[in-house]
């Protein structure tokens, strides 16, 4: 699978993660410390020259103290249409949609698309209480570890878990799907 994040959502996010580190009066070691992600790593992202994983923007975003939402500016001034954060040169996307941030919870809706083989690795191991998926196309395969869990065309379920995750088309053919992710706030990173 090829893809990830647009250039244009990599730079915003950069410049919003250094802002937010000089606002909290962070040094790049320090909200390593607090991320549990590398120095290098976290430079590499505020300067825009690294695509980092959605689930590496979680850890980071919980040692920011916000979300990963707030992070893509995505919230009461969010355009109408979300934004596609991650994209395949197979056709396969996913678009955030809205996020509403409370002071103990961060809730985002998702809208996602994935093509033949495309997969889409989830789950941060930053405590979670869960995410509602409702299948609008296709058939959704999700798996957690050796588990596989399918939700069918107009059928909805549920990922409850710590640990990682994988979202993909059934068969390798096409799901078109939308989620809500439930985020605590204040949750620290686990190692």
């Amino acid at each position: 699978m090829t893809g990830g994040m647009r250039p244009a959502v990599v730079a915003q996010l950069g410049d919003r993660i250094r802002s937010a580190r000089q606002e909290r009066d962070l040094s790049v070691g320090a909200l390593a410390d607090l991320s549990d992600v590398s120095r290098r790593m976290l430079t590499q992202i505020e300067l825009g020259q690294a695509n980092p994983s959605v689930s590496l923007l979680d850890r980071i975003a919980a040692g920011l103290g916000t979300t990963f939402a707030a992070l893509m500016g995505v919230g009461a001034d969010a355009p109408p249409d979300g934004v596609e954060v991650w994209s395949t040169d197979a056709g396969s996307w996913s678009v955030l949609l809205d996020a509403i941030d409370t002071e103990g919870l961060s809730v985002e809706t998702w809208k996602w698309k994935l093509v033949g083989p495309d997969e889409k690795p989830n789950g941060s191991g930053v405590p979670s209480p869960g995410v509602m998926i409702h299948v609008i196309e296709g058939a959704l395969e999700i798996a957690i570890g050796q588990d596989v869990q399918i939700i069918e065309a107009g059928g909805s379920g549920r990922v409850v878990t710590d640990q990682e995750y994988v979202y993909r088309a059934r068969d390798a053919q096409s799901v078109v799907f939308t989620s809500v992710a439930l985020q605590s706030r204040g949750s620290s990173p686990t190692s």
